[in-house]
């Protein structure tokens, strides 16, 4: 399976958790020219914006080991670009995680929410 379909596949499996788990996903794919954001959606009056880290193998580390803090900063540097754009949303915001083991042919194996690695 390709790369590409493998992310689908992980982001759509953390699209239904995050449904699962109260959140009201507004956008997927979110790009501008300095990047992506993954999922935007609400949860307990914030907005979240999640990054989906999906792996077939360990062998370069686990799917939140992934997320390095160089990842997180151009995050927040993507919320903040958001938020300023969408002044209707909530101002509290979040960076969360879901990371996403999946098997070569592309199963979901395990799905994990890391809440809150904005700080």
């Amino acid at each position: 399976m390709r790369r590409k379909d493998l992310g689908a596949r992980g982001e759509k499996a953390a699209q239904d958790l995050l449904k699962k788990r109260g959140y009201k996903v507004l956008e997927a794919n979110h790009r501008t020219r300095e990047g992506e954001i993954d999922l935007v959606a609400l949860k307990d009056d914030a907005v979240v914006f999640v990054e989906v880290r999906a792996r077939t193998s360990h062998a370069f580390g686990t799917p939140q080991e992934s997320v390095t803090p160089r990842k997180l900063a151009r995050l927040r540097s993507l919320a903040l670009e958001y938020l300023a754009t969408h002044p209707h949303l909530p101002p509290r915001a979040r960076i969360e995680v879901v990371a996403v083991d999946m098997d070569p042919q592309g199963q979901v194996l395990s799905l994990e929410i890391i809440e809150d690695t904005s700080g």
